[in-house]
């Protein structure tokens, strides 16, 4: 089912926000606390409650404190990483053709990641599917969403508001879920990439 335009928009706001609350904590994300709790003001999208605790969590929190817990968190397990792919592919030749894919996805839709970010970074994805049309920022998330999940599980482990974000992304998903996968290894293992032609030229 075809959300409606405002839904539509309250997901891309989400997601949005979502997305630079996911990234490392540092002054240009800081600075940018102020303009997302206004835009949660005005908002009530799904993951509102979640997203709210996230950014109050860093506008309350000393830099160098919240620096070392987004390290402790997604830098130090690879069981945590925002890397999605891993979750899927494990450190495979698999994992390089899902990047790969996805690149040509993002540049068939006039996206650009930053160089120094691989296409797979949580909040990369978020970036795009906030500013792509539903219909290709839909297929990636539905893409990743297995490993959303077992990021998710993943994280209620341990005691991060981190969690939260990621719940906010899995609102504005659909409520059924695919099979979530189980930890990968280094064989060949995942889903399938994106088809070839998913990308559109070379």
């Amino acid at each position: 089912m075809k959300l409606r335009p405002r839904a539509r928009r309250a997901h891309a706001v989400s997601r949005q926000i979502a997305g630079w609350c996911l990234q490392y904590p540092d002054e240009a994300v800081l600075g940018k606390l102020g303009l997302l709790r206004a835009c949660l003001d005005e908002s009530t999208g799904p993951g509102h409650d979640e997203l709210r605790r996230t950014v109050a969590y860093l506008e309350q929190g000393d830099p160098g404190e919240l620096a070392s817990h987004y390290i402790e968190v997604f830098d130090r397990k690879p069981r945590r990483t925002l890397h999605l792919s891993w979750f899927l592919d494990g450190d495979t030749r698999r994992r390089g053709e899902t990047l790969a894919s996805l690149r040509r996805f993002y540049r068939a839709h006039g996206f650009a990641p930053a160089e120094n970010e691989l296409p797979d970074f949580l909040p990369v994805i978020l970036e795009f599917a906030a500013a792509a049309g539903a219909d290709a920022g839909g297929q990636v998330l539905a893409r990743f969403h297995p490993a959303l999940e077992l990021l998710h599980r993943n994280l209620s482990t341990m005691d991060t508001p981190y969690r939260d974000a990621v719940a906010a992304v899995l609102a504005t998903l659909p409520a059924v879920p695919a099979p979530i996968p189980a930890a990968p290894s280094a064989e060949l293992v995942g889903l399938d990439p994106f088809p070839t032609g998913a990308g559109g030229g070379r």
